[in-house]
């Protein structure tokens, strides 16, 4: 069983002996690397979560969206969270993804450049450090350059690393701008850096994650599925009650120091502007402006319905799981 943290580990004691004594179900689950809000989605796979569902959930931390993505189809994952773009694409080419859930609709991100650098305009010439191609990272600043009726040939898009490495070129002068978690705005004004905009400023419609898995999962063992979503509807909606058990899981998960201020600034962040959902509803007409956005920026081609890589029968069934609890 994995390591209960700190304070989370108090609070969520609440096993019976029933449910320690059964054999429990491994479950693959993969997720971004490890920052602040890691509370968030860690949650649902600590002890008193995943076991009271007869799952062992077994967290696995990748660098980008496209990692999980591949190790999510080439049968190494059970389901990720993630932006739901790359999945999105890679279903108008065939694949059997699913989204089943989307637990954190409001896209806590932002553009991070120099302080002499107040709009967006001024990014026009300039180069963008983003991730892989279809990646949240690549999708959102995108979108942000688009919202100000700049041409995306206008810039220059180059893939850097993850948040931590992008923010740090864009501090080295390497690079003009950068997106990451906005978590980061904590750490700007020591980088010599400021945030330039709020993904909720320009992209409201933007989702940041959602659940995804594969279609023959789905058919095949639904109630393992339901079992999954269970815990992660568990979870999250202890989160959103018990800020200092989810911080104590926060600096755990993502080792940093007490004095990092990134797990307050996000965890608020998340409550003030109800950026996750408990319910984890998935949001169709949402989903269908982020693959307008695709078709716009050449990702995929344009016409592509969502609708039909969605699947929310498993979560409904998970949502009777956790009622009859």
């Amino acid at each position: 069983m994995k390591k209960r943290a700190g304070l989370a580990a108090a609070a969520i004691l609440v096993t019976t002996g029933l449910a320690q004594a059964q054999s429990l179900e491994p479950f693959r689950y993969g997720t971004v690397a490890t920052k602040g809000d890691a509370g968030f989605v860690y949650m649902g796979a600590e002890d008193g979560f995943d076991n009271s569902f007869g799952l062992d959930i077994d967290m696995q931390s990748f660098k980008g969206d496209s990692i999980l993505l591949r190790g999510l189809l080439a049968g190494e994952l059970d389901a990720y969270i993630g932006n739901p773009g790359g999945p999105m694409i890679a279903a108008s080419k065939g694949a059997d993804i699913k989204i089943i859930a989307c637990p954190w609709p409001g896209l806590t991100y932002a553009l991070f450049t120099k302080p002499e650098i107040t709009s967006v305009d001024q990014l026009a010439g300039g180069t963008i450090g983003v991730s892989a191609p279809g990646s949240l990272p690549d999708l959102f600043s995108r979108a942000v350059v688009k919202s100000a009726g700049i041409p995306l040939d206008a810039v220059n898009f180059t893939v850097a690393g993850s948040d931590a490495e992008r923010i740090a070129a864009v501090s080295a002068d390497l690079i003009t701008a950068a997106p990451s978690s906005s978590e980061f705005n904590a750490k700007a004004p020591e980088l010599g850096l400021h945030m330039l905009v709020h993904a909720r400023d320009v992209v409201p419609e933007y989702v940041r994650f959602c659940i995804m898995t594969r279609g023959d999962i789905v058919r095949d063992s639904p109630d393992y599925i339901a079992s999954f979503l269970a815990a992660q509807l568990k979870g999250f909606s202890f989160a959103l009650q018990n800020k200092e058990a989810t911080l104590a899981l926060s600096y755990d998960k993502a080792e940093l120091p007490p004095e990092d201020e990134a797990p307050v600034m996000i965890y608020d962040e998340v409550v003030e502007f109800g950026a996750v959902d408990p319910e984890m509803t998935v949001d169709v007409e949402k989903l269908k402006w982020l693959s307008d956005l695709l078709g716009e920026t050449g990702n995929m081609d344009a016409g592509f319905d969502p609708a039909t890589m969605v699947d929310t029968s498993v979560l409904e069934d998970a949502k009777a799981l956790l009622a009859a609890q």
